[in-house]
């Protein structure tokens, strides 16, 4: 695993970026849908106290079962900055990771890879970190622009950057539903990303690695705060 640096502001930050994104390996396809174990990640927030709660939760990818999850909760420490998101919460979920008791497999984050303004998003640094194939499915599209796809599940169109360049995909998981924001990260290719996301998404729009991930992390952070846990996406379908 690459040494983790934490950048004292945000020039040194997109530095790091940039110098990280040349050791992204995009020939790989990544792992075949429905095989191996596939594991998603998120983070929870409590901003008045500066934590960040990280779960990792690891799915049987053929029954997407449950078989290993774990949390980790720290200090956040660095600011919030567009673009530069994965330097407060990289060093949680790494914690997360480390400590589950199998082998995570596939990674999905609820986030980007490709689709970043560097190129280099949360998937792709967690990518390189590891040495895991890695890719993000996002909410939202951050900056670049696209053509809305057709309503039923499984149609897409390019995430498009000003160059013309595409960077992922919005895809439809649900009919009807609006779009997910899918693009690799490392060791993975944008179409097996896509797939994979169709197969995590039988039910609801978002991955179900994500969507279980995102109420362990909650669970997590009211642990540690006091809080009453939520989960976000228990209405999106």
């Amino acid at each position: 695993m690459t040494t983790i640096r934490t950048p004292a502001d945000e020039a040194e930050a997109r530095a790091i970026q940039d110098e990280l994104r040349e050791l992204v390996v995009r020939g790989d396809e990544g792992p075949a849908v429905g095989t191996g174990l596939v594991t998603g990640v998120d983070v929870a927030y409590d901003d008045e106290r500066d934590i960040v709660a990280a779960a990792a939760v690891v799915l049987d990818a053929a029954t997407l079962a449950v078989v290993d999850e774990a949390t980790a909760v720290g200090r956040v420490s660095f600011p919030y900055v567009p673009g530069l998101l994965a330097f407060r919460e990289i060093p949680t979920v790494l914690a997360a990771l480390d400590a589950l008791t199998s082998d995570p497999g596939l990674v999905v984050c609820d986030g980007y890879g490709r689709a970043h303004p560097r190129r280099f998003g949360l998937a792709a640094h967690l990518g390189v970190l590891t040495g895991l194939p890695v890719f993000g499915v996002a909410k939202n599209p951050f900056t670049f622009s696209y053509e809305q796809p057709g309503t039923r599940r499984g149609e897409f169109t390019p995430l498009l950057a000003d160059d013309g360049e595409e960077v992922g995909r919005a895809l439809r998981t649900r009919d009807g539903v609006k779009p997910v924001f899918v693009s690799a990260g490392h060791r993975t290719g944008l179409d097996t990303a896509c797939a994979h996301t169709l197969w995590l998404t039988p039910e609801f729009r978002i991955p179900e690695t994500t969507r279980r991930a995102d109420a362990l992390c909650r669970r997590a952070l009211s642990e540690a705060v006091g809080a009453a846990p939520g989960n976000k996406y228990d209405a999106e379908r």
